[in-house]
C-alpha cells in the first residue's frame, strides 16, 4: 500500500529524537516557552491529581514542573525515544530529591502501556504532531484517564514553519515539514473520542534567526528531522540548499529571518461515571481570556 507523502515514519521519528537527546535542552527554547505557558494554565484549575502522565516527556522539563506543582503526585514520564528518558533520569539535584516519585516508561502515545483509568492528569507538550493517527492517540488518552481526569496538551497548527515550507516548494517537489493539523480538526477528534467539554485556542509565536542555517541547526538539534514518506532520500545538494537560502532571504525583515509557529492549546475532561458524551457534541473555541474564566469555574 502506497503511503501518502506526509505520512510519518515512526522509526525515523524515534531515531531522530534518540540522536538529539544530548543536545535537546540547549536548543529547545520554543518548546520550554510553550511548556511554561501551558503550565500556567494549570494554576487556575482546582485539581489534585494522584497520578500524572507526561506524554512525550523528553528530557523531563515538564515532568519536573508538574512534580513541583503537585507535591503528592506520582509522575509517569513516557517517551518513544529511550535516550530522552536516559537524559531525564540523569537530570540534576531536583531529580535526586524526587526520584522515588517518578516512573520512566518507553512507549508510544498511540498504544499506551498503562492500565485503564489509571491516570488523573495527562499533560503533553508539542508531541501530538509526531503521531500518525490522532484518533488512536485520543482513544488511548481517554482509556487511561480516570473519570473526571484532565487532558491538557499543545501541538502545532498548519501555519507552523510556513516560510520554510513555502521556500522548499520553490526548490523541489518533496515534503520537508510535517502536515500539521488544523485546530478544529483536532477538536473534532476530541469529540469523537468522547471527551467532555473540549476547549481549543491558539496563538502564533515567531522565532527569528540571523540566517536559514540557524533555523535548520535548531530543528536538527531538537530532533525535528523530516520524517515524512515524501521526503527526498540522500543528502541535500549544494545547489538545492543555496536555492533554499536565497528563497528564504525574501522573508528577511529588520535584519532577521522569521520562523512562524502556530501553537494549538487544548484541554478536555474524561466524563464522570454515569455520564454519556455524544459524538455529535460541540467543540468550543474561545479566547485566552475566556479560557481563563472557564478554567476558574
Amino acid at each position: 500500500m502506497q503511503q501518502h507523502p506526509t505520512q510519518l515514519d515512526k522509526r525515523r521519528v524515534r531515531s531522530a529524537f534518540d540522536q538529539a537527546a544530548g543536545a535537546y535542552d540547549a536548543a529547545a527554547i520554543l518548546q520550554r516557552e510553550v511548556a511554561d505557558r501551558t503550565l500556567e494554565r494549570l494554576a487556575i484549575i482546582r485539581s489534585a491529581p494522584r497520578t500524572i502522565l507526561d506524554v512525550g516527556a523528553g528530557t523531563g522539563y515538564c515532568s519536573r514542573a508538574l512534580a513541583g506543582r503537585y507535591a503528592k503526585s506520582r509522575v509517569v514520564l513516557l517517551d518513544v525515544a529511550p535516550r530522552m528518558l536516559q537524559q531525564a533520569r540523569a537530570g540534576g539535584r531536583l531529580w535526586d530529591r524526587l526520584r522515588q516519585r517518578f516512573a520512566y516508561v518507553g512507549g508510544d502515545a498511540e498504544a499506551l502501556p498503562l492500565a485503564d483509568a489509571s491516570v488523573d492528569l495527562i499533560f503533553s507538550n508539542l508531541t501530538l504532531q509526531w503521531c500518525v493517527d490522532l484518533d488512536r492517540v485520543f482513544a488511548e488518552f481517554r482509556r487511561v484517564l480516570a473519570p473526571g481526569g484532565l487532558l491538557m496538551f499543545t501541538t502545532f497548527g498548519p501555519d507552523t514553519l510556513k516560510e520554510l515550507r513555502e521556500c522548499w516548494a520553490r526548490v523541489d517537489g518533496f515534503t520537508h515539514t510535517n502536515a500539521f493539523l488544523d485546530m478544529h480538526d483536532i477538536g473534532d477528534a476530541l469529540v469523537r473520542a468522547q471527551f467532555a467539554d473540549p476547549v481549543m485556542d491558539m496563538e502564533s509565536l515567531t522565532v527569528t534567526y540571523p540566517d536559514a542555517v540557524g533555523l535548520m541547526r535548531d530543528l536538527k538539534q531538537i530532533g525535528a528531522h523530516n520524517a515524512t514518506a515524501g521526503r527526498a532520500r540522500g543528502l541535500t545538494g549544494r545547489g538545492r540548499w543555496q536555492r533554499l537560502v536565497e528563497a528564504y532571504e525574501e522573508y528577511r525583515r529588520e535584519g532577521v529571518l522569521p520562523a512562524t509557529h502556530e501553537v494549538v492549546y487544548g484541554h478536555a475532561w474524561a466524563p464522570e461515571h454515569g455520564t454519556v458524551q455524544h459524538r455529535e457534541g460541540e467543540l468550543t473555541t474561545i479566547s485566552l481570556g475566556q479560557l481563563r474564566s472557564s478554567l476558574r469555574r
